[in-house]
């Protein structure tokens, strides 16, 4: 299940977006920060610090007054909020028995509580070692998220499950901007092998940090090549292409091509099969290791596109595809 919301959605409170765990009631046991690490939450036995057992989560203090906790995250980008995913993993006795989710739009760093708050998840019942997935419905964009935990104890992790909602109002005519970017609203759909790394990372902010950061499939032993399936944050006339292979050396792919499209619908399975078919963008040209390769004349007058198939021959890892336009209007 949690493989296919990544295909669906982008968790809006990665710290990559700019998103913040920006207050805490309560972290004596464990930085509220480490609520929305990117990393899988691990257990390390033995390792203790000066407040007691190091914990990969937020953890407050054994409450002994009246009340509960809560913390805010405030979102990196406005969004549209699907669902939440309340991770308590290597949380047993220390896990809280219930949560509730408030969300609100707002231009200060910690909304106050008249700041309008909808509270839109119920009172959940918790489970220790435990990921839970509580789908929501609210249609307006968001800035922050606040979790109430009762009456405290450690959450691992929580994604907020949503699509960007960018700002087009705010690009001038003729302004060129990055449509895959993950800020803009680009995503990954599917690709046909993720081994190494997910497809969502081609669209992040940033040069890739190591070959973690990017999207590498396995190593092919049968004819073909791989192939990944992207959305644009909007329609657009692409007048620039960026392959980044940063840190792949001696596993990038030898030649890369792309195919675009102003249309595609269906379920991730479906657009992949649709995407066979489309219109090349780029012919198939040869790659480098550890590089940034740039494509303008190169590329294909398709007009106003909102869909491209990545095509790698014949495997290895691309660390970020960039495609550069304009806003079709």
């Amino acid at each position: 299940m949690f493989d296919d919301l990544r295909r669906r959605y982008v968790d809006l409170a990665q710290p990559r977006l700019g998103s913040e765990v920006v207050f805490a009631t309560d972290d004596f046991f464990a930085d509220k920060a480490r609520l929305i690490s990117p990393a899988e939450p691990v257990f390390i036995p033995g390792r203790y610090d000066d407040n007691g057992k190091w914990m990969d989560g937020w953890e407050s203090r054994r409450k002994r007054v009246p009340g509960h906790d809560w913390c805010v995250v405030r979102l990196g980008v406005a969004g549209l909020v699907a669902g939440f995913e309340i991770d308590t993993r290597h949380f047993t006795g220390n896990y809280p028995p219930g949560a509730q989710i408030e969300v609100c739009r707002s231009d200060e760093t910690v909304p106050g509580d008249d700041a309008g708050w909808v509270t839109v998840t119920p009172h959940l019942d918790l489970k220790g070692n435990d990921r839970v997935y509580v789908p929501v419905s609210h249609e307006a964009a968001v800035t922050h998220v606040r979790l109430h935990i009762f009456p405290d104890g450690g959450v691992a992790r929580l994604r907020v499950w949503g699509r960007v909602q960018p700002d087009f109002s705010t690009v001038g005519e003729g302004e060129m901007i990055d449509l895959l970017a993950m800020a803009w609203g680009g995503r990954g759909i599917v690709a046909n092998d993720e081994h190494f790394g997910r497809v969502e990372n081609l669209t992040a902010p940033g040069r890739g940090v190591d070959m973690g950061d990017g999207w590498e499939t396995r190593r092919r032993r049968e004819p073909g090549h791989d192939w990944a399936v992207l959305e644009l944050g909007t329609f657009g006339r692409i007048a620039e292409v960026v392959v980044d292979t940063a840190h792949f050396k001696g596993n990038y792919p030898d030649r890369c091509a792309l195919q675009a499209s102003a249309r595609a619908h269906g379920t991730p399975e479906e657009i992949a099969a649709q995407a066979e078919s489309w219109p090349v963008l780029l012919p198939e040209t040869k790659l480098q290791a550890d590089h940034v390769h740039t494509f303008r004349s190169e590329l294909a007058d398709l007009g106003p596109v909102r869909f491209v198939r990545l095509n790698i021959h014949p495997d290895g890892g691309v660390s970020r595809l960039r495609v550069m336009g304009t806003v079709a209007r």
